[in-house]
């Protein structure tokens, strides 16, 4: 079992505090991405001021109802995307998570995956929740694959749900209670 000072940290990256003043500028030029925003959200694509997302940090850095941290290549610390848990229900047993790696360069590689494992070990043994939900569209199979390695269930779909592309697709639902992620936990310690 990993001790709790290193709960924030995993085999590629950690979990840092999200800094307004370095990370407005990144986040804000991985929404220049037109492919990072597909992926990310159902919005049209829009562009923000490294300004404007530092007040948005600024503005939700103490919120109670939502947690951030910037994950951090373990390597080298570039900051490669951002993971949070938020809209906490029922009494605070239930979470849903939302993961985004900025640079393309890092997709692929593992960094998702990694910061997934992290913050469900952070999410049920720290948080102390039961279930994390999460949502991805059906066109996105990397995200959908890592989901699954991490342990998450699908449990079902909005179809036709957002048009892109010039076609209809759907929204996924997929989600871990704290059983499966201690049977997947379990399984990759002794692996």
């Amino acid at each position: 079992m990993i001790e709790k000072q290193d709960i924030l940290t995993g085999e590629k990256v950690r979990l840092v505090p999200i800094d307004a003043e370095r990370d407005s500028i990144l986040f804000s030029l991985w929404h220049r991405n037109s492919e990072y925003s597909r992926l990310l959200d159902s919005d049209p694509a829009r562009q923000f001021s490294s300004i404007a997302t530092k007040k948005w940090i600024e503005e939700n850095e103490l919120a109670h109802d939502f947690v951030s941290f910037g994950i951090q290549s373990i390597e080298d610390g570039t900051i490669l995307g951002d993971i949070g848990l938020g809209d906490f229900s029922g009494q605070f047993t239930n979470t849903f998570v939302g993961l985004g790696i900025g640079d393309p360069q890092y997709w692929g590689k593992g960094y998702g995956s990694d910061a997934m494992r992290i913050i469900l070990r952070y999410a049920f043994e720290i948080l102390n929740f039961h279930r994390v939900s999460l949502t991805v569209f059906e066109y996105n199979t990397r995200a959908i694959r890592s989901y699954e390695k991490c342990g998450f269930q699908h449990e079902g779909r909005l179809r036709e749900f957002l048009s892109r592309e010039g076609r209809r697709w759907d929204l996924l639902f997929m989600g871990i209670t704290r059983y499966e992620w201690q049977d997947a936990f379990q399984k990759m310690e002794n692996a």
